[in-house]
């Protein structure tokens, strides 16, 4: 141990540190052999600076020890070490001085993929094959981010998805998660129940808030041994185009981190092991979605089918998008000297690069009403064999890039510290020619529903697009949900328009299943019957798994929770008060935030409930 530590004080005495580190020499006594290495590595890649206020030895010497164990972390939790880190960095940020364009060399065109209709004929046979995989698929939820930006200080995925049963995003996800698994496992006859592993990546941030919340509840159903929750760690910033490490302004013995963005989830799987876990008990895919969509899961068996059926190694999911609208567009990118690609590519990219390459009205409405390329909505569905592979020659890191904020032309100095970052839906950059790499196109009204937007900026987004704000997310729940139902044979009236926090939106009848009810079309089909009619102002809530409507005429609301999921009929007529929708201040300090969010509340005065 003495002979290790000396060599490590020799290699370090070699760096000439007397005159670009006299603080750490002095203090070098301190530190272990893995910290004397440490120390190496930083001198080497010209971070001398971070050491410039150190105290003299006998003062702070804790702390300088939990420099090291800062330093230990960000070396270890990035590919290749801090080493690496900063030599991409300097990369980056010469490219992003030079104002080097990404896409030089490329041409877009619009990739292969999958376009469905819901409910037809198609849509039901594709849904038929993906919850047959699913008791072969892991479920992968990206849940590192705080609800801040939409005015809420707790967890997202804690925020109910709806407020008529007040169910949760993670409920709600969990949920729909087992009665996948109870679906496929039905079909798998004579194989044994299978359980669906699920994994939350976490940060800082959320991760004691995330287990607090799945603890309390009982993971929500689910055997704690399927939930596995990888927590993510921050990155070094960035203080100059050199890549020096920006020094904490609240403490001069830490390094400022940020978020590194959630492509990290790649890098979290690989290092865990537990892609060779899944790998050895026959599991085929991965699937990866993020916090706050409460329509996902309508989308995901078909989705899952499309994986099948189409043998893809990397499936995005995705909507229609308006030319020039703000979301990703799926493309096709094939280079000059013969590399192709089929990545995300954001909508502010997109048109200058159509209009540089050959395309002089840049991105542009097809016959459809739509762009031709499809809108990224950042959930994938990976194989898992190939995904793998690929992971064991990059060890997880994706593709990064610098958004430096310059303080002028001259880029020569930061407005505040940068990071490097990455993304979870670049993944295909690293992909050989021959990965199958495609794309599922679902209808916006039935999958798509982000909650990622305050009250007040939903308010100035222009009349016509997206409010993607909880007002707007419930409100798109009770669309789908009815929707579905008339796709299903059941007339359901038509939505009221309401100015709800400042966003104009449909108030539909607030109609709500729990996953069990009916994870497919073919299951809700099969257990609706007859002429059945619901009014806009009623509430419908189904929590029981055999519950069959038949000839049922509602106005007003309905709630149907049998005991240990016994068989239900309902039919005939129901009338009541029912229960109302009341607005809420947003400012109202009184009201609870989850509320104030969405501007609303719901007045339960009357309903029927049916055990």
């Amino acid at each position: 141990m003495a002979s290790a530590l000396d060599s490590a004080t020799e290699k370090l005495a070699s760096l000439d540190i007397g005159g670009s580190a006299p603080n750490l020499q002095k203090n070098l006594h301190l530190l272990s052999t893995e910290q004397i290495q440490l120390a190496k590595i930083m001198l080497e890649t010209g971070q001398s600076h971070l050491f410039e206020h150190w105290a003299e030895p006998g003062v702070d010497d804790e702390e300088k020890k939990a420099f090291f164990d800062q330093v230990s972390r960000l070396n270890s939790s990035y590919p290749g070490g801090l080493a690496s880190y900063i030599k991409t960095a300097r990369e980056l940020l010469a490219e992003s001085k030079a104002g080097k364009n990404p896409f030089d060399g490329f041409t877009p065109s619009v990739p292969t993929g999958e376009s469905l209709n819901f409910g037809d004929d198609s849509f039901i046979s594709f849904e038929e094959s993906g919850v047959k995989e699913a008791r072969r698929a892991a479920f992968v939820l990206v849940a590192g981010g705080l609800g801040e930006r939409l005015g809420y200080n707790g967890i997202k995925v804690a925020l109910p998805r709806e407020t008529t049963t007040g169910t949760c995003f993670l409920q709600h996800y969990i949920e729909s998660i087992l009665a996948l698994q109870d679906a496929s496992s039905k079909l798998a006859s004579g194989e044994r129940q299978t359980r669906i592993p699920f994994v939350i990546m976490t940060s800082d941030d959320t991760h004691s808030r995330t287990l607090e919340l799945l603890e309390s509840n009982s993971y929500f159903g689910m055997e704690p041994s399927q939930v596995k929750l990888l927590k993510q760690e921050k990155v070094a910033c960035l203080d100059d185009n050199d890549a020096r490490l920006a020094v904490d302004t609240r403490n001069k013995y830490r390094i400022q981190t940020k978020p590194h963005g959630h492509g990290d989830v790649h890098s979290l799987l690989y290092s865990s092991g537990l892609l060779k876990v899944w790998h050895d008990a026959g599991l085929r895919w991965v699937l990866f979605f993020q916090d706050t969509n409460g329509l996902l899961f309508n989308a995901i068996p078909a989705a899952l089918g499309v994986s099948a059926t189409r043998e893809y190694h990397v499936n995005s999911l995705t909507v229609p998008r308006k030319a020039k609208e703000a979301i990703g567009g799926i493309t096709r990118l094939t280079h000059a000297d013969g590399r192709s690609m089929v990545i995300n590519v954001e909508y502010n990219q997109l048109d200058p690069l159509l209009r540089a390459t050959g395309y002089p009205d840049g991105d542009v409405n097809n016959e459809t009403g739509y762009s031709p390329f499809p809108g990224n909505i950042n959930q994938l569905i990976l194989e898992l064999g190939s995904y793998i592979e690929e992971l064991t020659k990059t060890g997880g890191a994706i593709k990064e890039f610098v958004n430096p904020k310059y303080k002028d032309a001259s880029k020569t100095s930061f407005k505040s510290s940068t990071r490097l970052e990455c993304m979870m839906q670049d993944y295909p950059k690293t992909l050989p020619p021959s990965a199958r790499v495609g794309f599922t196109v679902m209808e916006p009204w039935l999958a798509y529903a982000p909650v990622k937007n305050n009250p007040e900026d939903a308010a100035k987004v222009p009349k016509g697009n997206p409010y993607h704000s909880a007002t707007s997310g419930e409100m798109l729940v009770y669309r789908a949900n009815s929707l579905i139902l008339r796709k299903a044979g059941i007339q359901v009236a038509d939505p009221e328009q309401q100015v709800i926090n400042g966003q104009e939106v449909e108030v539909w009848p607030r109609i709500t299943w729990k996953p069990k009810w009916a994870i497919t079309f073919t299951d809700i089909k099969s257990k609706v019957s007859g002429s059945c009619s619901i009014s806009q102002r009623s509430t419908l809530v189904i929590k029981g798994r055999n519950v069959f409507i038949n000839s049922l005429s509602l106005d007003g609301a309905l709630v149907i929770d049998p005991v240990d999921d016994a068989e239900v009929k309902v039919e005939g007529s129901v009338v009541n008060k029912g229960w109302v929708l009341e607005h809420v201040d947003y400012k109202d300090p009184s009201v609870p935030e989850e509320l104030r969010t969405r501007g609303f509340r719901i007045n339960k005065i009357e309903e029927l409930e049916k055990k």
